[in-house]
């Protein structure tokens, strides 16, 4: 199971009615984030989302967007790998 990483900071988006429901998003989430509900996708699991972009990147018709790399999921993973206390510059 996926960490779920700081609550209700992350910086993904998602634009109901540009998806198109293809389903790409479930498919490259390495956190299992989306869920394809009645043909469109559906973020099921935000607090799970490490911000790697995978999904917007992968997403034809544009509707997901997240600022990969700068959000507070990256901030714990890298202080985890350094061993030190997560810092995104967003708290005080």
């Amino acid at each position: 199971m996926a960490t779920e990483y700081l609550r209700d900071v992350g910086t993904l988006k998602l634009d109901p009615d540009k998806c198109i429901g293809c389903g790409r998003c479930v498919e490259v989430c390495p956190h299992r984030v989306f869920h394809l509900t009645d043909r469109k996708a559906d973020i099921v699991h935000r607090n799970k989302c490490m911000e790697c972009g995978a999904c917007a990147l992968n997403c034809p018709a544009d509707a997901i967007s997240v600022r990969s790399g700068v959000g507070c999921a990256y901030a714990v993973l890298k202080g985890r790998s350094k061993g030190t206390e997560p810092d995104c510059g967003c708290c005080g």
